[in-house]
């Protein structure tokens, strides 16, 4: 998997009912965070300051065997080489921008086979071999009941509040691109299919998406 430097990759909200611990966070593999790719995201020399991604650091999940991230060349490219087996973890950068500074997010991957038995549209089997995921800020106040409980589950939790919206572009096994899908425990999430089924696996897919 590739990130392209423009990809604000800010937080996965997959830790929302993870457990009642915090949730680690760590620097990346030193091969990942010296690398070219994560310098790229760091420094873009075209972004001003506030809109440049801070440093990435490695999330953990507890109860959860880490995912291994390394720094890879791949066919050209400098990428993210992503190792999991019956594992969960993530990269998360940070990036300040304001809303009407939103614009696209460039973001590129490569992926050599699909989850066998993953859907997600089911809780149970909610799985996909690669995904970006997009947190915004806002205003909590406008939560439903439901979320804000959820919200304020977190916060204990993680010692980070519910995002106030949550965007993820994912490769899904059955449905079509284009297809939306909303998580089953908020509306507050939402799964924007980009890619569908074993078509185009093992091979460099390149995505420019209007946030």
């Amino acid at each position: 998997m590739e990130l392209c430097r423009r990809a604000a990759v800010v937080a996965f909200a997959a830790f929302l009912l993870a457990g009642c611990v915090a949730v680690p966070q760590d620097p990346p593999p030193p091969e990942v965070g010296a690398s070219p790719w994560a310098q790229a995201a760091r420094e873009d020399a075209a972004a001003p300051l506030p809109r440049r991604v801070a440093a990435w650091r490695h999330f953990k999940f507890p109860g959860k065997s880490p995912t291994r991230f390394t720094y890879a060349r791949k066919d050209g490219r400098d990428a993210v080489a992503v190792l999991a087996a019956s594992s969960a973890s993530m990269l998360r950068g940070q990036i300040r921008l304001e809303p009407y500074e939103l614009d696209r997010v460039n973001f590129s991957w490569k992926v050599p086979r699909l989850i066998e038995g993953a859907d997600l549209a089911l809780p149970d089997a909610a799985d996909s071999p690669v995904r970006i995921v997009l947190v915004f800020e806002g205003d909590r106040t406008r939560f439903s009941p439901r979320d804000a409980m959820l919200s304020e589950l977190m916060q204990a939790v993680t010692g980070e509040p519910m995002p106030y919206a949550t965007l993820m572009y994912v490769w899904c096994n059955q449905r079509e691109p284009g297809t939306v899908i909303k998580s089953s425990r908020t509306d507050r999430i939402r799964k924007l299919v980009v890619q569908s089924g074993p078509r185009q696996l093992d091979h460099w897919l390149d995505y420019e998406r209007n946030i």
